[in-house]
């Protein structure tokens, strides 16, 4: 048999002389092009969830981080698209809890992120080995971070600053639970009236039963917190701006039957309450809101529109007064001062592990807001130094960046 021949004589038949427009039949559509792309870059492996052998060691851990959660130790926080996961950290995904326990294989992903296969371990008794930028992509669109403690962070370094003789004592925020025998009062689990005083607390409760604002009941109280340098209307909003979610208002008929709202009652875990008072203390209250679902702080990103482009700087934000703002703004002002103290030491140092010491953080530049109002003044200043002497950090001021003003 001449095969050469047969062939020739099979393409020389008639019905293989196909016209162009018959050829197109043959084309693949543009529909079908993108899912054969798709599919031929799936993965060939896909981390599957499995039983965690050793689920007993790590079982510990999620009970801390629930209980630090719950207690205002530790609070969410949303992660940002460019931001990185951190092995031993854990996180919230689609309400379920996630240790990050190892980077398995460390690389760089398309989008020069780190990649790898991890190490994951569920609360649910659950592991996989899924990919970390699979994870973070999670993260960042239905989850939190869970932030460390502040003595994770940064130990018991300094002791908390007693009052100076240039600080003004304005009052006292003091915590209430009423005593009320009235059960759509009393069933109303972890309800407490957060408010503000310029007398001693014992004083202003003393006649509870016969004002509305108590609920015309006694009142317990459960904790005192002495406040300097603070205006209570300040105090109040800053509660009011975290808390409104949870903010209970009652109507309350007085001794002579008339009618009063009485405002300030919350229903919140107390510790979580000790947590916010603490940060309004301390100037950080700006940065969190309350997550009702989870009962805990949830630390919030700055959303505010900006036409600079500080992707990859590293941006301080910090609240100033506003002759401060403008001094600086104007080129007046070209030092910024903040005490170093316990609460601030993770905003403005952090620890080498490669050595144990702790240094100053540097940044880039710093976003200077006036007041605590969401439609408030910024201003974006460049950084040239970070000095620090006798606990003081100084941040030396160079180019005013941006300026956005509220409208």
């Amino acid at each position: 048999m001449d095969i050469d021949k047969e062939l020739e004589d099979v393409f020389n038949d008639p019905l293989m002389d196909v016209s162009y427009k018959e050829a197109k039949l043959f084309d693949i559509p543009s529909d079908m092009k993108g899912v054969m792309k798709a599919k031929k870059e799936t993965p060939d492996y896909v981390a599957q969830r499995r039983l965690c052998e050793d689920f007993a060691q790590f079982k510990p851990v999620f009970e801390l981080m629930h209980s630090d959660l719950k207690n205002g130790r530790r609070q969410l926080k949303r992660v940002a698209k460019t931001a990185s996961l951190v092995e031993g950290h854990c996180y919230l995904v689609d309400g379920q809890m996630v240790l990050l326990h190892s980077i398995l294989e460390k690389k760089k992903g398309k989008n020069r992120m780190p990649d790898g296969r991890t190490r994951c371990i569920y609360e649910n008794g659950t592991e996989s080995d899924i990919l970390l930028q699979t994870l973070r992509k999670s993260v960042v669109a239905n989850g939190y971070a869970i932030t460390e403690t502040e003595d994770e962070t940064h130990g018991n370094f300094f002791n908390p600053d007693d009052v100076g003789q240039d600080d003004k004592v304005t009052g006292y925020i003091y915590v209430l639970r009423s005593l009320s025998a009235n059960p759509e009062i009393s069933n109303i689990k972890n309800l407490y009236k957060i408010g503000f005083s310029t007398n001693r607390v014992e004083e202003r409760v003393a006649n509870a039963e016969h004002e509305p604002t108590y609920l015309m009941a006694p009142v317990e109280i459960v904790s005192t917190y002495r406040i300097v340098n603070m205006h209570s209307q300040k105090f109040e909003d800053l509660v009011h701006q975290v808390l409104q979610e949870v903010n209970f208002r009652f109507k309350v008929a007085d001794d002579k039957g008339e009618m009063h709202e009485a405002t300030e009652w919350y229903q919140v875990p107390l510790e979580i309450i000790d947590s916010i008072i603490q940060k309004i203390m301390n100037g950080t209250i700006v940065y969190f809101s309350y997550n009702k679902q989870q009962q805990c702080l949830e630390q919030r990103m700055d959303n505010r529109r900006s036409s600079l482009n500080l992707s990859g700087k590293k941006v301080l934000t910090l609240t100033i007064q506003r002759q401060y703002f403008e001094q600086i703004i104007s080129g007046e002002k070209t030092d910024e001062y903040r005490e170093l103290k316990q609460t601030t030491l993770n905003k403005y140092t952090y620890i080498d592990e490669a050595d144990g010491k702790r240094y100053l953080k540097r940044y880039d530049a710093l976003r200077l807001c006036v007041g605590y109002h969401s439609d408030r003044d910024c201003a974006v200043v460049q950084v040239v130094d970070t000095t620090y002497n006798g606990g003081i950090v100084t941040f030396h001021l160079g180019e005013v960046l941006e300026i956005i003003k509220k409208k």
